[in-house]
């Protein structure tokens, strides 16, 4: 198992076929102002890539972008929706089709409130990660060998998740409903970065 780091792209033909886990780092938590910083990726098989995106980037990534277009490749996420907007908003590709495992372990695991991912890693799989970085400064010319190691685990373990979670979602009779969330997040990041993610668009009132 390694992690690789790289600037402003992801290499070609690095990753294999298939599902590949992602997720971002950014200034914040409101899209439109806090910059995308890094993306991270991994097609489960036990390699974590880091691209890392300078103050001032154009945001090219020709290889990353092809990856997180391609409407083969499912892309695992952890809060998708976040995810999500901050690519379109900065990469300006829509990185579905989706599988997010906190919505999947909120409609599965009705037992408890608690869906963060060290929750969810620490009872699917019984391995523990660390937070500690997770609120670092990710704008940073360099980073850090915590920052990059606590980027690499926010996608190590969406794989085997995905997998538990699958088998979950089926036992109780909800992965078509679950299918249909995922397939309406990339409308939810866009109804997020154009005005509306505090508001509920459903709702009565």
């Amino acid at each position: 198992m390694a992690v690789y780091y790289h600037e402003e792209d992801l290499p070609a033909d690095v990753l294999a076929p298939g599902p590949v886990a992602v997720d971002t780092e950014t200034m914040g938590l409101v899209t439109t102002r806090d910059r995308l910083c890094v993306v991270q990726i991994s097609d489960g098989n036990g390699d974590e890539h880091l691209v890392r995106f300078a103050n001032g980037s154009a945001y090219d990534a020709p290889n990353l972008k092809a990856v997180l277009a391609d409407p083969a490749r499912i892309k695992l996420y952890h809060y998708a929706r976040f995810d999500l907007a901050a690519i379109h908003h900065y990469l300006g590709v829509m990185a579905a089709p989706v599988f997010c495992t906190k919505i999947a372990s909120k409609l599965v695991r009705t037992y408890t409130d608690r869906h963060g991912l060290k929750m969810l890693v620490s009872e699917l799989l019984g391995e523990d990660m660390s937070k500690q970085q997770q609120s670092s400064d990710w704008g940073a010319d360099e980073l850090s060998q915590a920052q990059r190691e606590y980027a690499a685990s926010d996608v190590r373990f969406l794989h085997r998740m995905r997998d538990i979670l699958i088998v979950r979602l089926e036992r109780e009779g909800r992965l078509e409903i679950a299918q249909a969330c995922f397939e309406f997040l990339p409308t939810r990041a866009l109804l997020d970065i154009a005005g509306w993610a505090d508001k509920d668009i459903f709702s009565h009132e």
